[in-house]
């Protein structure tokens, strides 16, 4: 199976849906971890990367 390109500053949709409603998330940092922030309360999570990526459906925003 291919890995999903995703770069720093992308928006990405996610599999579940945040509690806020949003399924948005722009990455604000990466790693071993990823950090995320969701696009509708701001809030920030930090998942590892094998948990990110079985999570991420695709991105829907570069910032390049």
């Amino acid at each position: 199976m291919e890995r999903k390109q995703f770069e720093l500053g992308d928006i990405v949709r996610m599999k579940k849906q945040h509690p806020c409603g949003s399924y948005l998330w722009q990455v604000v940092r990466m790693g071993a971890d990823i950090k995320i922030k969701c696009q509708g309360c701001k809030r920030l999570v930090m998942l590892p990367r094998m948990e990110f990526e079985r999570r991420l459906v695709k991105v829907e925003k570069d910032q390049h």
